[in-house]
């Protein structure tokens, strides 16, 4: 069986704060945007380069610090970069790029994580520390996991490290493919049996609804403290809620697909850039984090041993799965096809092609025209999401 790597990413929350942190926060500031205005002065995009350009003179500027400081401090430089370069062309950046942040990145060489003793040695300019932290259930599970690399970060909640840790995983070869369409309002899943399952999230109505009390506080409540701990706070509830929302999901996906051994889900990564519609639309579809929910779902399964793919998205809800051409609306979210007659929700439809083209890709050929299919099409599944539980909503 093939393997994949799986990342993750832990909290582990400070329960005291070293001394000297302020002034080490500053100075790897200070070092990282040397960094960056030297990349962006010679047009460097190369972490080696960079680092063999500056190192010998940072470190006689700052021989108190750990020389591994430097060494992480140009490969964040570089990244900062290369992102504002990216940024830069499609016109989303001005000036020159700065970093604010108090954030450290940290190696291997700079702090050692116990997760049994839960303690984190910290390297510092006074030499290692010892540090305690607060446990948390979740962080039981990743005790024969690799640590990677982490970032120490000060908030107005107290001092975090975020630790990357991955693992290997075994995936299986699936033997069939669940196409899922993910929406603003709901997830509809192509069965390889011929069914379909749409559960509806209510995302959308949650989304809206955090957004217009947002918006209702920043009208009556001047600038200033209380308005901002009111923003925090239901921003704040609204992730929570959300990322609730996603687990279950996730999880409820990778159950149905657990005995076909594949999920085929469609590759979004630069939908924000094609997103032209109304003011309303726009913030809309900038809120909805979809690729969040696809990284849920994407590890969740791996986990299993369910292999996940990625497929192009273009005119999957536009495009008859059945013959191939292109679909005409025919009533509210229902497309119909004018050279074979097939009719169904657009969800449906896009679902569909997502199975196919995922059949496609992994060269198994299935007849599109199958007739489970095209009764599931008329017939579909759908559930009512409810406090972690779906029940049966409707069928039609």
């Amino acid at each position: 069986m093939p393997f994949e790597t799986i990342k993750l990413t832990a909290k582990f929350k400070l329960k005291e704060i070293p001394n000297g942190l302020d002034d080490l926060f500053s100075t790897y500031r200070e070092i990282v945007n040397f960094l960056i205005t030297h990349a962006y002065e010679n047009n460097i995009t190369s972490f080696k380069r960079l680092k063999k350009e500056t190192y010998k003179s940072l470190r006689k500027e700052y021989p108190e610090l750990p020389s591994h400081c430097i060494y992480t401090a140009c490969q964040m430089a570089t990244a900062i970069y290369k992102s504002y370069r990216k940024r830069k062309r499609k016109g989303k950046a001005n000036g020159r790029p700065v970093f604010k942040k108090e954030v450290i990145m940290l190696d291997d060489h700079l702090f050692k994580l116990d997760l049994e003793k839960r303690i984190i040695k910290l390297s510092t300019p006074n030499g290692r520390v010892v540090l305690e932290f607060y446990p948390a259930k979740y962080h039981e599970k990743f005790r024969d996991w690799k640590v990677g690399q982490a970032w120490l970060v000060r908030t107005p909640k107290g001092v975090f490290i975020n630790v990357v840790f991955s693992k290997e995983v075994e995936v299986g070869e699936p033997k069939a493919f669940v196409g899922v369409d993910l929406n603003e309002n709901n997830v509809t899943l192509s069965l390889p049996n011929g069914e379909f399952v749409q559960i509806i999230t209510h995302e959308r109505e949650i989304r809206t609804g955090y957004f217009l009390k947002r918006r209702k506080i920043q009208r009556k409540i001047r600038a200033g403290k209380k308005r901002k701990k009111l923003l925090e706070k239901y921003g704040e509830r609204e992730r929570n809620r959300l990322n609730d929302l996603y687990h279950k999901l996730a999880n409820k996906i990778v159950e149905l697909a657990g005995k076909y051994g594949g999920i085929a889900l469609e590759d979004l990564t630069e939908i924000r850039d094609s997103i032209r519609y109304s003011a309303e639309m726009n913030g809309r579809l900038h809120r909805w984090s979809f690729r969040k929910l696809q990284s849920i779902i994407e590890y969740k399964a791996k986990l299993r041993g369910i292999k996940v793919v990625f497929v192009n998205p273009a005119h999957t809800s536009s495009l008859c799965p059945v013959c191939g051409e292109k679909l005409s609306p025919n009533g509210h979210r229902v497309l119909k096809c004018s050279n074979c007659g097939f009719e169904a929700d657009r969800d449906v439809v896009g679902s569909w092609n997502i199975f196919l083209r995922a059949l496609k890709m992994w060269g198994v050929s299935v007849p599109p025209e199958s007739p489970a299919m095209k009764t599931g099409a008329e017939k579909v599944i759908r559930y009512e999401w409810c406090g972690g539980s779906t029940r049966a909503k409707s069928s039609g």
